[in-house]
């Protein structure tokens, strides 16, 4: 039977980000749609639910095993917004495009997805009106009808 080896943890590479100000999001079919971000929590990737590999002759443990696929996770910001958002919002929703995310170093992460959901927080006095906005990640081209993995780019030092 093999036994897990042990590792030694390294000295990271890269710049980690030291302020998330300011992180940005850009839709290709509408680039200049009428919020301003306030917090954007950027997309994640999922591996998936382990399968279990477990059978009548495992003997102490459940044996599971990692998925093949890899799932660019739904993701939400806040934002303030126009009115008009509403309209923009009626164009836009569930179409599918190019989505950027833009980091506060300058890196983008680029992916196909659409805007999913769009709700406006409570208004009140003293307090600027503010929306959550929802976004699904695809990793689909609308155009050429195949898988597109989303697109990292770093800027130099990173």
């Amino acid at each position: 039977m093999g036994a897990p080896v042990l590792s030694a943890r390294l000295t990271p590479l890269g710049i980690p980000l030291f302020d998330g100000y300011s992180t940005t999001i850009s839709f290709n079919a509408d680039p200049d749609i009428s919020f301003w971000e306030k917090t954007v929590t950027p997309p994640g990737i999922d591996g998936g639910d382990a399968i279990d590999h477990t059978t009548m002759h495992n003997s102490t443990w459940r044996t599971l095993g990692p998925r093949s696929l890899k799932t660019l996770t739904e993701f939400t910001l806040t934002a303030a917004y126009d009115p008009d958002l509403y309209d923009e919002i009626c164009a836009l929703l569930n179409v599918a495009t190019s989505i950027t995310v833009h980091f506060p170093d300058l890196s983008t992460l680029v992916f196909f997805g659409f805007l999913r959901l769009f709700e406006p927080g409570a208004h009140e006095e003293g307090a600027q009106p503010e929306c959550t906005i929802t976004i699904t990640p695809t990793n689909w081209d609308p155009v050429n009808l195949v898988e597109s993995a989303p697109v990292m780019t770093e800027t130099a030092g990173t």
